[in-house]
């Protein structure tokens, strides 16, 4: 077994206070012997302004962001799964929401950029354009990690199965879903889709959140969830910022994949 943790989080327009919440959080999960920690989408900066977050952005390899996870995990000795953070693209209007992998020595071995843009019109007026101050990624990513090989989603990748399913047949045997979901979807349907990923592609899901109100004005639903193969939820954090521990149990999971076969039961050549 191996003990991991989840992060959930209030982040604001600070990046500094961010990034000092954020390291008293891993400090703690170190404590309790986790050696992975996941962090949630935008835990270093929740802007006010697309402004803002072009100011922000790093180019990536340099910048105090990459610089802070990079020295976190080497003197912790922890690997870091860090949500999301700007990127600079060539757009200047744009920015990658990126997830960066760290290894425990700090060495950033995996880049994931989020795929999926949130364009939507929710009601009561409440609507997200992602892709007007974003930009896409265009590849999927698995790396190998403590916890066996980890598929690097974000948010709005949870509604699009077919992603999952490549990072399956990639050799993931857990997902991890830094998010920042809003209330209103979050508590319809944050629990269910979380659960689907997990039970079809009999994997590990983990998903640390944003929760509450944020200085930009924004509310979001928190409820970080770690859940196992079967779809039972193992652990899980409602409203409050803090730290979610969990173990991945390897060989549960090879069981569960043995006693229901599914995976190897598809018919891939049906549907490419």
């Amino acid at each position: 077994m191996t003990l991991i943790a989840a992060i959930q989080a209030t982040s604001s327009d600070d990046i500094d206070h961010n990034l000092e919440t954020v390291a008293g959080f891993v400090e703690s999960a170190k404590t309790e012997g986790a050696e992975l920690v996941v962090l949630p989408e935008c835990f270093a900066l929740m802007q006010k302004s697309h402004a803002q977050l072009r100011a922000c952005a790093e180019t990536h390899g340099e910048g105090n962001i990459q610089d802070f996870l990079e020295q976190l995990s080497r003197e912790l000795g922890i690997w870091i799964i860090a949500g999301t953070m700007p990127i600079r693209s060539n757009d200047p209007g744009r920015t990658f929401n990126t997830l960066l992998v760290y290894d425990d020595k700090g060495v950033n071995l995996a880049r994931y950029d989020k795929i999926h843009l949130f364009d939507v019109e929710l009601a009561a007026g409440e609507h997200y354009r992602e892709s007007d101050y974003t930009m896409p990624g265009s590849r999927c990513v698995v790396q190998d990690t403590p916890i066996g090989r980890v598929g690097l989603t974000v948010c709005y990748d949870l509604r699009f199965p077919e992603l999952y399913r490549k990072l399956s047949a990639m050799g993931a045997t857990s997902m991890v879903v830094p998010s920042a979901f809003t209330v209103s979807t979050g508590k319809v349907h944050w629990m269910p889709l979380l659960r689907a990923r997990a039970i079809e592609n009999s994997c590990y899901i983990i998903a640390p959140a944003q929760t509450g109100k944020h200085t930009s004005g924004r509310q979001t639903w928190g409820h970080s969830l770690i859940i196992d193969p079967w779809g039972d939820v193992i652990a899980k954090r409602k409203a409050a910022p803090g730290v979610l521990l969990g173990e991945i149990d390897h060989g549960k999971l090879e069981r569960m994949r043995a006693q229901l076969p599914s995976l190897s039961h598809r018919r891939d050549e049906l549907f490419n």
